[in-house]
């Protein structure tokens, strides 16, 4: 049980975090059920009896309708979530019954739950929230409309995008209208943006991707980048294609964006930026993502990958923990102290497969340090991959006592 001092702060943490909610109180005991009745903020903790804060069977009707009206907004998300999860087009008609009355930040948080589990069936309520009178609802709505390709309005941005972007080259559109405006295209760009710049990047990206091996004549994604662009728009173009990759999750257009993972970062298709590379990561299967960023260790070293390895399956597959391993020991040899290497350390004690101990223990031991290497770098390195070795074998410990005989 938890210490009577610390069981306000758990049913706090119930109380925010409807996830853990059944664990916590469970935690918390009986102290924590007396507390509850004390103070309005926790009563959740009181339905259910002991177990309290569950979440009723999605196929309770009127069940789900008492927590709708009456749950804390923690509880309502969660709710929403698992209503989603049973039945889609339930959850959407259970969010429009209040949709009326619900405050702008939590229609936003409600809206923004719908990207689980989207479908066309969701577009008539979409569609109509792109009237909302809040803007970051009515952004929002866009958003999810256009990450369906065949809804409306991915339909009406994909006349406008092909409007300005084909063979011939690129023409920014000259204004931006009511209906784009409508449409979810911000009109004022950020400091530092061109207007017309802004507004084409915000129709490329709103378009369905297939729009464009038409346009192009048939062409797929590589051969389309590949394509020159005109009047300094390529990187405007391919910045947007990817932005349109992420959101509809297009593992062709995004692998095309991505290039070789042996390029140099700054030569790739799209962009330089590592953050955008993570993102279209992140749309490849899982173990198409880990040998992509194997490829890219492998070639470039770990200085400017930590953000891709963030985005790889836990744990890490084997040539993509063998690539890290090898990376790190590299940087070793070369002289470097493991402080310039301390956040893909600390993923590695946490994404590493415990196996890969075995092939750690071996660097462990002090090395004489060549003419080229930083002064006491060897024993600094030393101490780092035993601090690893030794998170692994703890791992491997907890992983044999959580497995079923």
């Amino acid at each position: 049980r938890a210490p009577a001092a610390l069981v306000p702060a758990l049913l706090d943490a119930a109380r925010a975090r409807t996830d853990l909610r059944p664990q916590a109180l469970a935690l918390a005991g009986p102290r924590g059920l007396w507390l509850a009745r004390l103070n309005p903020e926790w009563r959740f903790a009181l339905r259910g009896g002991a177990g309290g804060g569950e979440l009723p069977d999605p196929a309770d009707g009127e069940a789900v309708k008492r927590l709708w009206q009456e749950g804390l907004f923690a509880e309502r998300v969660a709710l929403l979530g698992a209503v989603r999860a049973y039945d889609g087009p339930a959850a959407v008609r259970l969010l429009a019954s209040t949709w009326s009355t619900e405050r702008a930040e939590d229609r936003l948080m409600f809206l923004d739950s719908l990207r689980t589990g989207l479908s066309p069936q969701d577009e008539p309520f979409l569609e109509a929230a792109l009237g909302d009178r809040s803007r970051n609802v009515r952004a929002t709505a866009a958003e999810l409309l256009s990450a369906l390709p065949q809804s409306a309005l991915a339909a009406r941005m994909a006349e406008r995008a092909l409007a300005c972007v084909g063979p011939e080259g690129v023409t920014p559109p000259a204004e931006c209208d009511a209906g784009m405006q409508r449409d979810g295209v911000v009109k004022k760009p950020p400091t530092g943006r061109g207007e017309r710049a802004w507004w084409l990047g915000q129709l490329v990206e709103a378009a369905p991707l297939g729009c464009w091996r038409e346009r192009f004549g048939g062409l797929d994604p590589a051969a389309i980048l590949a394509l020159p662009v005109a009047e300094g728009w390529a990187a405007e173009l391919h910045a947007a294609w990817c932005r349109a990759a992420v959101r509809q999750r297009d593992a062709p257009w995004a692998r095309a964006l991505l290039g070789s993972a042996a390029a140099p970062p700054a030569a790739g298709p799209a962009t330089a930026s590592l953050a955008e590379r993570a993102k279209l990561l992140e749309t490849l299967p899982e173990e198409e993502r880990a040998g992509w960023v194997a490829e890219f260790v492998g070639a470039h070293g770990l200085s400017e990958a930590f953000q891709l390895l963030a985005v790889c399956t836990v744990p890490w597959s084997g040539p993509l923990g063998r690539a890290v391993v090898d990376a790190l020991d590299t940087a070793r040899q070369a002289g470097s102290y493991p402080w310039s290497f301390s956040g893909v350390m600390g993923l590695a004690e946490r994404c590493l497969d415990p196996v890969e101990a075995i092939r750690l223990e071996a660097l462990t031991a002090p090395r004489e340090e060549g003419p080229d290497a930083s002064q006491g770098a060897s024993s600094y390195w030393s101490e780092a991959f035993q601090r690893l070795v030794a998170t692994l074998h703890v791992r491997a410990a907890m992983l044999k006592e959580l497995t079923p005989a």
